[in-house]
């Protein structure tokens, strides 16, 4: 005699998420998936409702979005190099994170990678360009990872909160930048815009062949996919991870806090350094203001959305190229503001730091009745 139900491992190959041992071993990784989708889409929801108010449809909102970031090959490829910065900042948030610290000074560590990117260049304007080149990734990484390290020092040794020393920094940065390209750097040629000397066409790092992608793609998946290894697949980014946990017990056994410190927040500057040299070697070619363009602060959100891990960070990224990207489209077609992007991030990051309390607390993923 047969009964109407099969073989209970057929049924759960079937229907694995009906399995609570299914639910338990990955319910966690569901989560890191489902919960910030969520928050994404409930902040896209209410951005709707706003431009709803204002008279616009909400659907028409979500194709312009959609056609501005991935509907042609030319949307695709402005919404890759805009994504390029985000993944290399994005890793200055993700790294401290794995050592408890919330580090929002990317965009400092931007403008000073690519002060220092901009001076190696101008010092060495008679090397061959592929010299000159990595003279520039060098010089900027260094600045960058310098500049992040000195929050982290002031952690370790002065007990200054990283989070606020991190962005007071930002704004030094921006001080330091706006007087070296209006004073000693400074082009006299650049009349109505100040800017520092061109670094030279043939010191460009020019395009990935068959786009107009810069190379700074490449380095922000190969900088990802390093970190992940690094933290993921070393000693030191296990230990990185024990004394994130707990890092009076890190302490405890013999673990070198201060030396993790320092050198996680240099890594960490020097992704987002390594991304004012591309913006300088692959964009504007030389520095001024346009450099601040915000890249640092929504690396924070990539950051936050992707739970802090590095291979995360590659999507996410691209996604909030992609909302970048289509702000032109949103403002041509639909009128709206050209803040109306900076407006979306900020309800996505809202929704995301709200989402934060759900983790750990969704009963059917954890296998439960």
């Amino acid at each position: 005699m047969t009964s109407g139900v099969g073989d209970p491992a057929e049924a759960v190959a079937i229907s694995p998420a009906a399995d609570p041992g299914f639910l338990q071993r990955h319910g966690g990784t569901i989560e890191y998936i489902l919960i910030p989708g969520a928050a994404l889409a409930a902040a896209l929801g209410v951005f709707g409702i706003f431009v709803a108010l204002f008279g616009k449809s909400p659907l028409d909102l979500y194709f312009y979005m959609y056609q501005g970031a991935f509907g042609t090959w030319f949307s695709w490829q402005n919404t890759l190099t805009r994504a390029a910065p985000l993944i290399l900042t994005a890793l200055c948030t993700a790294l401290p994170a794995q050592l408890g610290m919330v580090i929002i000074g990317g965009e400092g560590a931007l403008l000073i990678g690519a002060l220092a990117a901009t001076s190696a260049a101008l010092l060495m304007q008679s090397a061959p360009p592929f010299v000159v080149q990595l003279a520039m990734a060098c010089a900027g990484m260094a600045g960058g990872g310098l500049w992040i390290m000195l929050s982290g020092g002031l952690r370790q040794y002065r007990g200054v909160n990283e989070t606020i020393s991190s962005l007071l920094l930002v704004y030094i940065a921006l001080a330091i930048l706006n007087h070296l390209v209006e004073g000693a750097m400074r082009d006299p040629a650049s009349l109505n815009k100040p800017s520092t000397r061109e670094i030279g066409a043939a010191n460009m790092i020019g395009s990935i062949p068959g786009t107009d992608v810069h190379w700074g793609l490449v380095f922000g998946v190969i900088a990802a996919v390093a970190s992940y290894i690094l933290i993921y697949h070393t000693v030191f980014g296990f230990a990185a991870r024990v004394a994130g946990g707990n890092i009076r017990a890190a302490r405890i056994v013999g673990l070198g806090v201060g030396k993790l410190i320092l050198t996680i927040c240099f890594l960490a500057g020097a992704s987002a350094g390594l991304a004012g040299m591309v913006e300088v070697a692959a964009v504007q070619g030389r520095t001024n203001a346009n450099l601040a363009a915000g890249y640092g602060f929504t690396g924070i959100l990539v950051a936050f959305l992707a739970r802090q891990n590095p291979l995360a960070i590659i999507p996410v990224a691209i996604l909030l190229g992609g909302i970048s990207a289509s702000g032109g489209l949103l403002q041509r077609r639909l009128g709206l503001p050209d803040a109306s992007v900076q407006v979306l991030q900020g309800i996505i990051f809202v929704a995301v730091l709200a989402s934060d309390a759900l983790y750990g607390r969704i009963g059917f993923l954890k296998g439960k009745a």
